[in-house]
């Protein structure tokens, strides 16, 4: 079992319904630059918010972030409001979650499933599970 501390798990389709229903919800995006690019990211024009795109690792060297707290805590957010973390497959989320907790915001979710979701038996994401999959609003970056 984990040893991260974090205020929970939500799923893609709870995720949007509280991005949809709490007016002070956030949503971050810990991607890369590429994956934001290629892959695609929520599209939450629908309820006039934006998607905040922080990198919690660095590509190519794929590195801890040293500027991510700092950048999370210039946008502003209060301990108050629920945050809401999302990566390709809800690993790195979680590590995201849990270190923007440890700051002292105790509203850090992490979404399950991710962007893309869990592998199939082929290796292929975006065919068993995530925000795609669910049906979620995207776009292509």
């Amino acid at each position: 079992m984990s040893d991260l501390v974090y205020a929970g798990d939500i799923a893609p389709d709870g995720c949007w319904e509280m991005l949809r229903t709490n007016p002070n919800a956030q949503i971050i995006d810990v991607r890369t630059d590429a994956e934001f690019s290629y892959v695609g990211i929520p599209d939450l024009t629908s309820i006039d918010k934006e998607v905040h795109k922080i990198c919690w690792k660095l590509f190519p060297g794929m590195e801890v972030n040293p500027t991510f707290e700092a950048e999370v805590l210039a946008l502003g957010c209060t301990n108050e409001q629920p945050l809401l973390f999302l990566c390709r497959s809800g690993v790195r989320s979680r590590h995201a979650a849990a270190a923007i907790t440890t700051i002292g915001f105790s509203h850090c979710y992490n979404i399950t499933e991710g962007f893309e979701g869990d592998k199939d038996d082929r290796k292929h994401r975006g065919v068993v599970n995530g925000w795609k999959v669910r049906g979620l609003p995207w776009i292509q970056g």
